[in-house]
C-alpha cells in the first residue's frame, strides 16, 4: 500500500526565491522569468517522471501554459 505524503514549501522573494524557478526546477523545465528578465533552465534535471498542469474548473485556460501561469504569480505578488 502506498503512503501519501505531501510537502508545502512558501517561496519567498527575500530569500532570492522565484515562482517561476521553482516551477521550471520542480518540472525539470525551462522557462523565462519576465520579473527579472532571465530564462530558468532546469531542462537536463534527471529524476523528474512526470509532470502535468491541472486546473480547477473556471481556471482560465491561458495558464495551462506552466510559464505564463507562474509569470502571471509572480506579476500579482507584490511583496
Amino acid at each position: 500500500m502506498a503512503i501519501y505524503h505531501l510537502h508545502v514549501k512558501v517561496i519567498g522573494r527575500r530569500a532570492g526565491s522565484s515562482a517561476v524557478a521553482s516551477a521550471a526546477y520542480r518540472s525539470a523545465s525551462r522557462l523565462r522569468d519576465d520579473r527579472i528578465d532571465r530564462v530558468q533552465d532546469f531542462s537536463s534535471k534527471r529524476g523528474v517522471v512526470h509532470s502535468e498542469v491541472l486546473l480547477p474548473d473556471g481556471a482560465p485556460e491561458v495558464w495551462r501554459d506552466r510559464e505564463r501561469r507562474w509569470n502571471d504569480v509572480e506579476a500579482f505578488e507584490l511583496r
